[in-house]
C-alpha cells in the first residue's frame, strides 16, 4: 500500500493524460502548454510531507499549472512569472483590477477580419488593451503562437477561419474565474532565472520549471517563443541550490540528460500527446520522482 500523505493517497497516474478531463482554466491557446502534465503535477505536490506555502513557476506562459495549483488550492500561494510583455500584459490585467474590463472587451468585440487586422496594427496602447490584443492574437495566429513571424489562421477549424479559437463566452467565464484567485495567486514580469537567483532559499516553496523549448539544439523555442534564450546549464545549476522541491518538464534529449546527470537529478519519462495528436515521451526531472514511477509501471 502507498503511504497517506496529508492529501490522502496518491491517485495512480494514466499512461497517457485524455486533456479533456483536466479542467481548461487558462485563457491562452499555448504552444508547449502543460494541460496533459496536470495529473502529474497534482500526484507530486500530494506526495510531499504538507502542502507548500509558495509554489512558484518562472517560465509560467500561458499558466495551465499554476492555476490549477491556485484553484484545487494544492499550495497556499502561488507565484507566476513572465518576461514576455505581451502575456505579462494579460496576467498583470487579469491579476490585477483589469480583469472585468477584459473579460467585458472581449464579450462585446465583433470578430471580423477588418476588425481583427485593425486591432493587431494598432500603435501604442494602454496595458489592459495590450492585454486584449494579446489574447486575440493568441486566439486568431496559427498555433497560437504569438513569436514574431506568426500569422493568422485561414483554414481554422472545419473551414471556420479565424473564428475557430474565438469563443468569447468560454473565454470570459475563465478569465472572471481567475479575478476569484486574485488573493492567493500574484504575477511578477521579468526574468525568470534571476527570480530564481533572488529567492533560491525561499522556505516551505516549490518550483515548476517549464522553460522554452530550446536545450540541447532544440529549435522549436526560436519558432514559437519571443523569449527562447535560455541559460539551461545555469537554471541547471540554480535548481540544484534550492532550499525547497522542485519538478521540471524538458524534451527528452541527451544534452538534458547530462546535465540531470552532473547535478544528481531523478528523471523519469512519461507520455503525453502533442497539438497534432501524436504520442510522445516528456521527461521529467527532480530531486525524487519515485511517486511518478508508483503504480505506474
Amino acid at each position: 500500500m502507498n503511504q497517506a500523505t496529508l492529501f490522502g493517497d496518491i491517485p495512480a497516474a494514466p499512461a497517457v493524460v485524455n486533456v479533456a478531463s483536466v479542467p481548461q482554466r487558462s485563457p491562452f491557446r499555448y504552444p508547449g502548454g502543460k494541460t496533459w502534465l496536470v495529473p502529474q503535477v497534482r500526484r507530486w505536490l500530494r506526495s510531499l510531507p504538507k502542502r507548500p506555502q509558495e509554489f512558484i513557476e518562472p517560465f509560467v506562459g500561458g499558466g495551465i499549472i499554476s492555476l490549477t495549483v491556485a484553484f484545487e488550492e494544492l499550495a497556499d500561494h502561488v507565484t507566476m512569472v513572465e518576461l514576455d510583455r505581451e502575456i505579462a500584459a494579460v496576467w498583470q490585467t487579469i491579476l490585477g483590477e483589469g480583469g472585468a474590463w477584459l473579460a467585458g472587451r472581449i464579450a462585446s468585440f465583433d470578430l471580423t477580419s477588418e476588425a481583427v487586422r485593425a486591432e493587431l496594427q494598432g500603435g501604442d496602447c494602454s496595458l489592459w488593451e495590450q492585454a486584449f490584443r494579446t489574447i486575440l492574437k493568441n486566439r486568431v495566429h496559427r498555433g497560437g503562437i504569438l513569436a514574431p513571424g506568426a500569422g493568422i489562421m485561414k483554414y481554422g477549424e472545419n473551414g471556420k477561419g479565424m473564428s475557430s479559437r474565438w469563443y468569447p463566452q468560454t473565454l470570459v467565464r475563465r478569465i472572471l474565474a481567475i479575478t476569484k484567485m486574485r488573493d492567493r495567486t500574484r504575477f511578477v514580469e521579468g526574468d525568470g532565472v534571476a527570480f530564481v537567483r533572488e529567492n533560491a532559499g525561499a522556505e516551505n516553496t516549490v518550483w515548476f520549471f517549464d522553460p522554452p523549448y530550446s536545450a540541447a539544439g532544440k529549435k522549436a523555442g526560436k519558432r514559437l517563443y519571443t523569449h527562447h534564450e535560455l541559460d539551461h546549464a545555469e537554471l541547471f545549476r540554480l535548481a540544484s541550490t534550492l532550499s525547497g522541491d522542485f519538478l521540471m518538464t524538458y524534451d527528452d534529449a541527451a544534452g538534458v540528460r547530462d546535465l540531470a546527470r552532473k547535478h544528481g537529478f531523478d528523471t523519469e519519462l512519461v507520455a503525453m500527446k502533442n497539438t497534432h495528436h501524436t504520442q510522445m515521451m516528456e521527461l521529467l526531472i527532480g530531486r525524487d520522482l519515485d511517486w511518478a514511477r508508483r503504480n505506474t509501471h
